[in-house]
């Protein structure tokens, strides 16, 4: 049972915000034959929770289409019998081009994970804003182009399911994580609020809120981290942030765990509007509901 004193509610609490056959062809006449499988599309697979579920999804039998911008990392789909594509979400030309190829050769997309994200480290005020930007056009705007570029053939079809891989961080923020937690709140939000405007088309969105999983984020962010100039005044904060950073990778469960509860979502004939996923977040989102804002972020003070 994790103690509620103040020191260990800010360390456990950044462990889990650092938190992925019928086959189709086309007949002599060029015609698409739709699968009689489900499509899923998934991006960032080409490491962490994103490989681990389109792992999971294709020995399962579904045929997976696995975006990265790592075309080298994204290889071993083609080994499993999945189909990888390179993939920015950050160009929306792309991201049509390639929904509409999928299309075009399956008949169908019944399935969306957005997965691709990473995460910005360091002081509100110091961070680069270009850095920013770019956090928010990877984890939500990239999001948002692929919902495009699904929605209106599921909407045409009154059939799909949107899968959106938001965090625990997504409810509350943390020092050094506010621009990743930012990022992770307007996934909320965009989330959402697409549920309802899209039900009535029989498209659900469902919303995944992990805790904390052994990913490429911590090393990722610690080099940032050390390459970036940090005023004095922010410096004892950072230290401390790295310090914690250092400690927790190792002892964090797998991202297969996470994976496992997307896969309960894709399998659902009516899936819930988000899964809270790992025992750490949960603990700290029933602390959230429990406690005042001032009271919950006190707690972070010391």
């Amino acid at each position: 049972m994790l103690r509620s004193n103040a020191k260990q509610f800010a360390t456990v609490s950044l462990f889990f915000l650092l938190s992925c056959s019928l086959s189709q062809h086309q007949n002599p006449s060029n015609k698409t034959i739709v699968s009689k499988k489900d499509i899923v599309v998934i991006t960032g697979t080409a490491s962490g929770l994103g490989k681990s579920i389109a792992t999971k999804l294709t020995k399962l039998g579904y045929i997976v289409y696995g975006g990265d911008i790592d075309t080298e990392g994204n290889k071993y789909l083609e080994e499993l019998g999945a189909h990888p594509f390179e993939l920015d979400v950050r160009d929306s030309k792309l991201v049509t081009k390639k929904i509409n190829e999928i299309i075009l050769k399956s008949g169908k997309v019944d399935i969306l994970i957005n997965n691709a994200g990473y995460a910005e480290f360091g002081p509100i005020e110091t961070t680069d804003i270009e850095d920013v930007i770019n956090q928010f056009e990877v984890n939500v705007f990239g999001y948002a182009r692929m919902q495009a570029a699904v929605l209106p053939h599921m909407r045409e079809r009154k059939s799909g399911k949107i899968i959106n891989i938001s965090s625990a961080a997504g409810k509350f923020s943390y020092p050094m994580l506010g621009w990743y937690s930012a990022s992770k709140h307007a996934v909320e939000g965009m989330s959402d609020a697409l549920r309802m405007e899209v039900e009535e088309y029989n498209i659900s969105v469902v919303k995944i809120q992990p805790g904390s999983f052994r990913s490429n984020l911590v090393k990722k962010g610690l080099s940032k981290l050390e390459s970036e100039s940090i005023p004095k005044d922010y410096l004892k904060g950072v230290n401390k942030f790295k310090t914690t950073l250092k400690n927790i990778d190792e002892n964090l469960p797998s991202a297969d765990k996470v994976a496992d509860i997307v896969i309960t979502a894709v399998q659902a004939n009516k899936p819930k509007s988000e899964y809270v996923v790992l025992d750490d977040a949960h603990y700290f989102l029933n602390k959230r509901r429990q406690l005042t804002n001032d009271e919950f972020y006190k707690k972070f003070q010391h």
